[in-house]
């Protein structure tokens, strides 16, 4: 299978330190016995512990390799909150989608319509379109680099996209994908302007409540907790056969990323968010079809990125659409969805990229059972 190119954001690492040894896999009963071996495969190599859940239609299963926790021996299980990192990004532009549909956006029009004044200095607001943020081709760096917060420890928005301006761009606007974060702020700042809502409540009032996710949330500024039951994230790395792990949930300031990626859920509620977008219940079939209109990860990559989301094709033939998403909470995901109702979100509680087998591995064997 053709795997995702784009790599999220870097880890820190800072805390207290505990050694644990590589989690031994659980007893799992004979079913699902391809993607439970791929699934123990990538815990190996990702976090303590790792789970799918998976399904086409009204079945469903959940598999959890690992633990949960370091702190005692739990399966990570299908309620439990996580942070989704970048799969905030496809909340944000099904909202920047929805105000193209009610009239209050062009997706083609320059950002400077909108927000006059945002994209200064190294950048041109109207050179740059709406469309080139939400598909990652308007040339802004990936990171606002020294970005500072304000005195209580959160981050304005506004702020963020300010420090951005000073860096040179990564290529001209309409060139080839360059993954940004910034272009994600920006977007959530057209949120808020063509709204009047903050951010956060506007993505709560659009697709949250509507869709009945109980086990999503936008966190407000300086809000690090998440809700019970939830994965803990950790930091760390590999010695001498031994996992360190020191403990991130709350290390970050998560107004620091916003609409780009500070939203929590649980793998159940990404599953119903992705299949309500593509069975058109957030946006009509025109939008989603511009939503699944993709321009290549990477050079001869058979993966692309639309608006929002990307499409991975599998190895038991056609695609699934959806996005992944880490942070330095310590939680790396990826939720998938095909259009004759499979579905498979992945989560790790560890924000490591690992690769052979890497998550979108374990969504593949999960979608692709019984499809050969």
């Amino acid at each position: 299978m053709t795997r995702t190119t784009q790599r999220w954001l870097a880890g820190i690492v800072v805390g207290t330190a505990l050694a644990v040894g590589v989690p031994a896999a659980p007893a799992w009963a004979d079913e699902h016995a391809d993607t439970r071996t791929t699934l123990e495969e990538y815990n190996r190599k990702a976090g303590p512990g790792a789970a799918v859940h998976a399904g086409k239609g009204t079945e469903s299963w959940t598999l959890s390799s690992g633990s949960a926790s370091i702190r005692e021996d739990r399966p990570i299980t299908s309620a439990d909150h996580f942070r989704i990192g970048s799969q905030t990004k496809t909340f944000t532009a099904v909202v920047v989608l929805q105000l193209a549909e009610e009239g209050l956006v062009e997706l083609d029009a320059p950002v400077e319509e909108y927000l006059p004044g945002v994209l200064t200095m190294n950048y041109d607001g109207n050179e740059i379109t709406v469309r080139q943020l939400l598909n990652h081709t308007a040339g802004l760096p990936r990171e606002p680099s020294g970005a500072a917060p304000e005195p209580d420890g959160t981050y304005e928005l506004a702020a963020l996209v300010r420090a951005a301006m000073d860096d040179p761009p990564v290529s001209e606007p309409g060139g080839s994908l360059n993954y940004s974060n910034v272009g994600y702020m920006v977007l959530g700042m057209l949120i808020e302007k063509s709204t009047g809502r903050y951010v956060g409540d506007a993505i709560t009032e659009r697709i949250i409540e509507p869709l009945g996710l109980t086990g999503t949330s936008f966190p407000a500024p300086g809000q690090r907790a998440l809700p019970a039951p939830y994965v803990p994230g950790y930091q760390g790395g590999r010695l001498l056969g031994m996992f360190f792990w020191f403990d991130a949930t709350t290390l970050v300031e998560l107004s620091r990323w916003s609409s780009s990626g500070a939203m929590a859920s649980t793998m159940e509620d990404m599953v119903r968010f992705y299949r309500a977008l593509m069975d058109g219940e957030l946006v009509s079939e025109r939008m989603l079809a511009d939503m699944r209109t993709t321009v290549p990860i990477a050079p001869g990559s058979q993966a692309g990125y639309g608006l929002g989301l990307y499409t991975l094709p599998l190895s038991c033939g056609g695609a699934a659409w959806g996005h992944d998403g880490l942070l330095a909470t310590g939680h790396a995901s990826i939720t998938m969805v095909t259009d004759d109702g499979r579905f498979a979100s992945v989560l790790t509680n560890a924000n490591i990229v690992a690769r052979e087998p890497a998550a979108a591995d374990v969504v593949d064997a999960a979608l692709c059972e019984g499809e050969s």
